[in-house]
C-alpha cells in the first residue's frame, strides 16, 4: 500500500497555483477596474446596468397647431423641479417627435434609488398623468420601466 505520491502532489500544487492565480486574476481586476464604487445590477450575465429608467409616453395631436403638445410641456415645466428633487435621479430627458407625435419624459435614476421611488408609487407621476390625459388631443398614455447602461 502507498500512502504517497509524487503524482498526487503534483497534481495539487497545480490546483494550488491555479486557485492562487484565478485569486490574483480578480483581485488586480477589482483593483484595476475603471468602473469602481458604481453598483451594477444583471437581468442575465451579458446585460449588466447602473441606471434603472421610467418613461412616462403619450401621443399628441397636431390639431390646433399642435395645442395638445404645447399643453403636455407645460405639465412637464410644472412638475419638472418635483421630478429632478427625487432621490438619485441622474437625469430627466424629454423626447419628441413630430413624425409620429410622441412625448415622452424619461426619468432616470441610480439603481439603487430606484425601489424606493417604486415603493413611493413614482410620485409625482401619478399627478403628470392625470393632467395629461386631461388634455384634448393627448391619446394612448402609457408607462414603461427599463434598465440603461452606457456602451
Amino acid at each position: 500500500m502507498r500512502y504517497f505520491s509524487f503524482r498526487s502532489l503534483s497534481l495539487s500544487l497545480c490546483f494550488c497555483f491555479f486557485v492562487f492565480f484565478v485569486f490574483l486574476l480578480f483581485l488586480a481586476l477589482k483593483l484595476f477596474s475603471t468602473h469602481r464604487n458604481v453598483n451594477y445590477s444583471f437581468i442575465h450575465s451579458f446585460t449588466e446596468f447602473d441606471t434603472v429608467a421610467r418613461e412616462w409616453r403619450m401621443k399628441w395631436s397636431p390639431d390646433d397647431d399642435k395645442a395638445s403638445l404645447a399643453a403636455a410641456q407645460k405639465v412637464l415645466e410644472k412638475q419638472l423641479a418635483t421630478v429632478k428633487a427625487v432621490k438619485g435621479v441622474k437625469s430627466v430627458q424629454r423626447v419628441v417627435c413630430g413624425g409620429c407625435m410622441d412625448f415622452k419624459v424619461i426619468v432616470a435614476l441610480d439603481g439603487d434609488s430606484f425601489g424606493e421611488w417604486e415603493a413611493a408609487g413614482f410620485a409625482p407621476e401619478a399627478d403628470f398623468l392625470k393632467e395629461v390625459e386631461s388634455i384634448k388631443g393627448i391619446q394612448q398614455v402609457e408607462t414603461q420601466t427599463f434598465t440603461l447602461m452606457p456602451m
